[in-house]
């Protein structure tokens, strides 16, 4: 039986006006409401959902998605979401389009969203760029609307920049606010955020930077755990550093991953290539010196090899509180002896962990769902309520 009234009477306690006909960057330019409004509703849309309750409020349109890196877990739960509202989803391929002969993003972004009302980006490459683009691209279709091209102004989704994952990390904390039964209970609870070793190089910051910039505003004491060389960016540590301040809670940086699992309540070993790194490379492939970036990937793969004892063993895992702290990777992992011969994590951890992994993973698309959902329905709440009275079966088998 369906009851959205637990969810739609939270959201009647939240201010979050100004998600409406808005845009997601980044989560520490959300307010702490907007933040536990986008939760709420996705935790509702999962409700209707589970309960066979149609979900889509467009009977028309297009969510238009541009992943500049492989993708598997984001891309499809773009589409999922878009899918869930009743958006058809279509990929914009780079090398299929005019973008491959010189045309400009101004161009490129009005082209493509004559009929589309969210625009799902990708592009955590090269530091200094991804988020600079999805800006440029709200800024041309904001003037495509203003000047009456666009019929609507689509909203823009980062699905990954090279500062924050925050369809991933807002989808993590989901999954920790229903492991602890609300939001509430995740202040002082202990999160490890450390780099693990891995055979390949150049994984983006962003994960990392996502969960400090997220979990110390949630009120997580959260450790951030790297061998020195591997710092990410300093204004994204000066982020954490505020929100923990403000929520009370703590914000640690350690070179000792035994340190941060220490009595862990949860533990997300990671790898990420050092911010440097990721800035020389994008110079190099700015300058387009393509000698320079095998120099640099070998001297990279050389560094990590320096830190194959960084992995989260069994070992680590019994300094946590009790012995069971939660693992959480934002996937796919490097498992040891499975998916490579030395990786981030344990065939034994990873297994024990795998159904709340996937369940963690499940949280995406209500995640970027919801995103979209409040910023195109100007009363959440109330439609809210009419889905589920007017109960539309999603499927009548």
């Amino acid at each position: 039986m369906s009851n959205v009234k637990q969810f739609t009477d939270k959201l009647d306690k939240l201010n979050f006006e100004n998600m409406y006909e808005g845009d997601f960057f980044l989560t520490w330019e959300k307010s702490r409401e907007e933040l536990e409004a986008v939760f709420t509703v996705a935790d509702a849309l999962r409700h209707l959902r589970e309960n066979n309750i149609s979900t889509k409020i467009f009977d028309s349109g297009l969510g238009i998605s541009l992943f500049r890196d492989n993708s598997t877990r984001t891309r499809f739960s773009f589409a999922s979401a878009c899918n869930l509202l009743g958006l058809e989803v279509q990929d914009l391929d780079e090398g299929k389009s005019q973008i491959a002969h010189g045309e400009t993003v101004r161009e490129t972004a009005n082209m493509i969203s004559f009929m589309a009302d969210v625009i799902g980006i990708r592009d955590d490459m090269y530091i200094g760029k991804g988020n600079t683009y999805m800006h440029n691209v709200v800024d041309a279709v904001t003037d495509g609307h203003k000047a009456g091209v666009l019929e609507q102004k689509p909203t823009l989704v980062n699905l990954q920049c090279d500062i924050d994952h925050p369809t991933q990390a807002m989808a993590d904390a989901l999954h920790l606010i229903n492991l602890y039964g609300g939001v509430e209970n995740l202040k002082g609870k202990k999160i490890a955020m450390t780099w693990a070793y891995s055979p390949s190089y150049g994984k983006p910051l962003s994960v990392p930077q996502g969960i400090i910039g997220l979990m110390t505003r949630l009120g997580m004491d959260v450790t951030l755990a790297y061998p020195e060389g591997y710092e990410v960016m300093d204004e994204v540590v000066e982020v954490a550093k505020k929100n923990a301040a403000e929520q009370g809670g703590k914000f640690e940086i350690t070179n000792s991953m035994a340190e941060a699992f220490k009595d862990a309540d949860v533990v997300y070993p990671k790898s990420w290539a050092p911010f440097k790194a990721m800035e020389e490379r994008t110079e190099l492939y700015g300058k387009g010196d393509m000698e320079g970036i095998k120099a640099l990937e070998k001297r990279l793969l050389a560094q990590n090899a320096e830190h194959k004892d960084w992995e989260c063993t069994e070992e680590m895992m019994a300094l946590t509180k009790d012995g069971k702290a939660m693992y959480m990777h934002c996937l796919p992992a490097d498992i040891t002896d499975v998916s490579c011969k030395e990786g981030e994590v344990a065939a034994s951890v990873f297994d024990r962990y795998r159904d709340p992994l996937y369940k963690e993973a499940s949280y995406k698309p209500y995640i970027i769902a919801a995103m979209i959902f409040l910023a195109k329905v100007k009363d959440p709440a109330a439609k809210l309520k009419e889905l589920e009275e007017k109960a539309q079966k999603r499927h009548n088998g």
